[in-house]
């Protein structure tokens, strides 16, 4: 007899909530490794956004410490973009977050094979395992980019008065700071989602009767 029970999107998401309050230490560190990742993303993006604005001004000093501060100039060019090794610094710590997200979310299926088997024992279909499971990455996803934005945000505006004064943060297009925090965020939801993805898979595929027999 094929399992039938399915539950509301609203259930569903105050169950995740609740598996997120129950390990919320947990959670905390599953977050904080991705608002590490999205933070220092932001705080690239955004020095990038102070940059351009001060080369805009087109002041010659500002021009030179730029240039070596490491940013690309080409002589006669309108923009300026970061360095090769900047963009590499960035791909490797969202790879290095990815990792992390992907082996708490495991540790996190196998202890709760238990709780897996019961919900399957009483009916629950295979993509509401994955649903909930995707909620909850969905949720920490969210929560940590949104936090790690910010925080590179503020640390990259405050780095630039440190180097450049208030004329950092007067000749600023803030349009383009707040792009490069939904950029972060963006980013940063989507690594938590695909990080999620196989424990997601690997929990629904669980056999019940393998689930329960699992000692804790």
């Amino acid at each position: 007899m094929k399992r039938l029970a399915k539950l509301p999107l609203k259930i569903s998401l105050s169950i995740a909530l609740k598996n997120i309050s129950v390990r919320f230490f947990r959670s905390m560190i599953t977050t904080l490794s991705l608002v590490l990742a999205v933070a220092f993303l932001a705080f690239t993006l955004v020095s990038n956004d102070v940059a351009q604005s001060l080369f805009a001004v087109g002041d010659i000093n500002i021009t030179g410490k730029l240039s070596t501060l490491g940013y690309d100039i080409s002589p006669g060019a309108e923009s300026i973009s970061a360095s090769a090794k900047q963009r590499w610094i960035v791909v490797l710590s969202l790879l290095v977050c990815v990792v992390g997200i992907v082996n708490a979310q495991i540790m996190s299926v196998s202890e709760r094979f238990r709780e897996i088997g019961t919900m399957k024992c009483l009916g629950a279909l295979d993509g509401l395992v994955v649903k909930i499971f995707i909620i909850e990455a969905g949720i920490q996803g969210m929560t940590g980019s949104l936090f790690g934005s910010l925080l590179g945000m503020i640390s990259a505006l405050l780095m630039g008065m440190l180097r450049f004064g208030m004329l950092s943060i007067s000749s600023i297009s803030w349009v383009a700071v707040l792009n490069s925090m939904a950029t972060g965020i963006l980013i940063g939801t989507m690594l938590s989602l695909l990080g999620a993805l196989y424990p997601a898979y690997m929990a629904a595929r669980m056999q019940p009767v393998d689930a329960m027999r699992v000692e804790q």
